[in-house]
């Protein structure tokens, strides 16, 4: 592998991404104390916008929250899984439904599953099939499963429920959008914990920033929006990062014993 070559460049990349980094540093200085001594011209004010009787979700712009909205009203209409995935295929709230998705992606696994597991969005594979992890990832987080005793105890989702164009990383706009539907889905299964694969899901589900490679491995609280909802969640890396980095499985194959030692644990009496 040479310094030429774009394959170790794209790795390197990947890398990097994954762990986290999403800035670098500019070919030119910048005086930031000069910089800081401009003044910025005083934008016109703007009459206040008119009251409205929605409630909107702190940090959304109009129409997010607008979507938000609908779709905690059609979750919270949906009985059961199948009501639940007709739901989402019925619901325009997310753009990236328009944005070049040939269907929604839900779920696959058990309806009754002790773990529940949350990757980032639906891939080409995926999004031709209409079911998550399927492609090469999803073969070898299977074969994970398989080598933990987890196959038939798992239901798979994702924090979006369309591809993103071009396979990028959901904006937390769309992974908002789609949050009810998820909280749904896992009040439906009612599982005894999640795994979060990969860093869009598990920054998403925890609200945290830290890069994947810091967060993998550790127990959170993840607690729904309305905080009725608290499950263990136990972050972990991506197969896709795992296909591109193998010397990472180990690290992976460590946090799914973890998970299974816990998820196999006898519960205590009352």
């Amino acid at each position: 592998m040479t310094p030429a070559d774009p394959r170790a460049a794209e790795s390197l990349l990947a890398f990097w991404a994954e762990a986290g980094v999403d800035a670098m540093l500019l070919d030119v200085a910048v005086d930031r104390i000069e910089a800081g001594k401009i003044v910025p011209p005083r934008p016109p004010e703007r009459k206040a916008a008119a009251p409205t009787s929605a409630v909107r979700k702190p940090g959304l712009a109009p129409d997010v929250a607008s979507a938000v909205i609908e779709a905690r009203r059609l979750a919270a209409e949906a009985r059961d899984l199948d009501a639940l995935k007709a739901a989402i295929s019925g619901f325009d709230g997310c753009p990236l439904k328009f944005e070049g998705a040939r269907q929604a992606v839900f779920s696959r696994g058990a309806a009754d599953a002790p773990l529940l597991v949350i990757g980032e969005g639906p891939g080409a594979e995926e999004d031709a099939r209409g079911e998550p992890f399927v492609g090469k990832a999803g073969q070898l987080l299977d074969k994970m499963f398989a080598a933990a005793g987890l196959t038939d105890r798992v239901f798979i989702t994702n924090t979006v429920f369309w591809r993103p164009p071009g396979n990028r990383t959901p904006t937390p706009q769309e992974q908002a959008v789609c949050q009810p539907f998820l909280e749904r889905a896992i009040e439906l299964v009612a599982p005894k914990m999640l795994l979060l694969v990969g860093a869009p899901s598990a920054k998403s589900m925890l609200k945290r920033d830290e890069g994947i490679l810091s967060l993998r491995g550790r127990w959170f609280e993840w607690r729904s929006e309305s905080g009725e909802l608290e499950l263990p969640a136990m972050p972990t890396l991506h197969p896709a990062f795992l296909l591109r980095q193998p010397a990472a499985k180990k690290k992976a194959w460590s946090d799914l014993l973890t998970l299974t030692e816990r998820l196999d644990r006898p519960e205590r009496g009352g």
